[in-house]
């Protein structure tokens, strides 16, 4: 009687959790659950997005930031940061495995991958420290 109590349960769970959207076995990790953001440059003077990023909370984000070199420059956004995942952070090929992110920094030019599940729903910005022009931020909506 119990394990058939326990089997009703785990089938009212899983389709209390079930979407249009089979994920598959990788859950919220699957490649169908998966989507790309656009591109954010970071050089000096010069906005970091065309528009402001809609995502939806539950789904699978990666996003390329690449700076050009021109100037010492990086993102902060902690309250971003603690409203998502963070799955990894790949550099050169290196992939880090963070409990979390405060913010990033390019010295040099160069590319970096994060790939994050979007968690908390509210508004957020991620945004080149000490700027104060709006084009300088990028604008996150998480649903």
């Amino acid at each position: 009687m119990k394990k058939a109590i326990l089997l009703a349960c785990m089938v009212a769970a899983n389709a209390a959790f079930a979407d249009d959207d089979d994920l598959g076995m990788a859950g919220l990790l699957s490649g169908s659950n998966k989507v790309d953001l656009p591109e954010v440059i970071l050089s000096v003077g010069e906005p970091l997005a065309d528009a402001p990023w809609k995502l939806k909370s539950g789904k699978y984000y990666e996003v390329e930031i690449t700076a050009d070199g021109s100037g010492e420059i990086g993102l902060a956004g902690n309250d971003f940061f603690r409203a998502i995942w963070v799955d990894e952070v790949v550099i050169e090929g290196l992939e880090i495995r963070p409990y979390a992110l405060h913010s990033i920094e390019f010295d040099d030019a160069g590319t970096m991958e994060i790939g994050f599940v979007a968690i908390k729903p509210g508004r957020y910005e991620l945004r080149i420290p000490g700027s104060t022009g709006e084009s300088q931020r990028i604008e996150i909506v998480i649903e």
